[in-house]
């Protein structure tokens, strides 16, 4: 039998380490299932987000750790890239096309603190570090006694930072914001993350999202490929693809894309499907950068065998509808793609 081989082009942190051999060996399991004898290679591909320490927004926020892959995967460097979903702009790249979305991990964030403080128990005037305005609003909105600071660099390298901590940093890692002697109370990350890298333990605190609405398609992985692939990694990447997760980060998005969000702006969206119904629910979240006003919106869609991406997008677009009407564009600035200054 003649081994197909394919090149599977990734970031190289830690983490897109962790999920693109996950990914990896999924695609070799179903090319056996079919009775095809497949392996899948990594190539590390080094993105500007990797290598700067700047603000993700000043380097041109979503889309910064994309956008070398997607030229990789263009230039016939590697046949498939994995990416976190959230990372992706919502605009498609022509040439290109999301060929699965796998089940999806955790969607929630959590807090990681020093001392084994949650969101509730953390002292007052506690210094709190993230790199997203969404995260911080909402820290702000939970708790405004508290003080909340730019943070960039790995899961490892932001774990690092807390009190009592000490990681070290992975090869892929970019330098924190922060300098390397001064420590934190907690920092805000996604679950699944954490889980993927076996780091999960030092999570004080998983947050509801009540109180913590995630990104949209946080938690969710998306493989991409040429628009004319070949036609055996089609079908075995069709064996990865996990509808219900498809349908919720469809719609998630399509509250971005609806919204015109730009990376900076505090703009949270969950879908999930409730499986006794079979149907789709979503809420979204849109908040003023200091935590102190909010808009928020549902809406739910009944799943049948004929609902697919588009039915979901246009839940999501009803859901802006609300929002809107509700006054999101007057409580933040939609477009922003520059964080403010965060504070208490």
């Amino acid at each position: 039998m003649t081994t197909r081989t394919f090149v599977l082009g990734t970031r190289g942190s830690r983490l897109a380490l962790a999920q693109s051999t996950t990914v990896a060996r999924a695609i070799e399991e179903a090319g056996a299932r079919l009775g095809e004898e497949v392996r899948v290679n990594l190539e590390v591909v080094r993105t500007h987000g990797d290598v700067s320490a700047a603000p993700l927004a000043a380097l041109g926020g979503v889309g910064v750790f994309a956008a070398q892959l997607r030229l990789a995967l263009l230039g016939g460097e590697c046949d498939l890239a994995v990416h976190s979903f959230k990372d992706l702009p919502t605009a498609p790249t022509p040439g290109l096309r999301i060929a699965a979305v796998p089940q999806r991990e955790d969607p929630r964030d959590a807090l990681c603190a020093a001392d084994g403080a949650t969101l509730a128990s953390l002292p007052e005037g506690a210094l709190v570090g993230t790199g997203s305005p969404r995260r911080a609003a909402q820290v702000l909105a939970a708790r405004p006694d508290l003080f909340v600071c730019d943070l960039r660099g790995n899961v490892p390298t932001r774990l690092s930072r807390v009190r009592g901590l000490d990681l070290g940093a992975d090869a892929g890692t970019a330098p924190s914001a922060l300098g390397t002697g001064e420590r934190l109370d907690a920092v805000v990350l996604a679950l699944a993350g954490l889980r993927r890298i076996g780091l999960d333990a030092h999570a004080t605190d998983v947050l509801d999202p009540a109180i913590m609405m995630p990104a949209a398609s946080q938690g969710a992985l998306a493989i991409e490929t040429r628009d004319e692939d070949d036609p055996l990694l089609r079908a075995l990447l069709g064996t990865l693809n996990h509808r219900p997760t498809a349908l919720a980060a469809s719609a998630e998005r399509a509250v971005l894309s609806a919204l015109g969000a730009g990376c900076a702006a505090p703009v949270g969206a969950f879908a999930r499907v409730d499986e006794a119904s079979s149907v789709l629910l979503l809420d979204a979240r849109v908040m003023s950068v200091d935590g102190r006003e909010r808009v928020e919106a549902s809406g739910s869609l009944a799943l049948t065998d004929s609902v697919g991406l588009d039915e979901a997008a246009r839940l999501g677009e009803d859901v802006v509808r609300q929002l809107l009407a509700g006054g999101a564009a007057e409580v933040t600035d939609l477009g922003a793609t520059k964080a403010p200054r965060q504070s208490s």
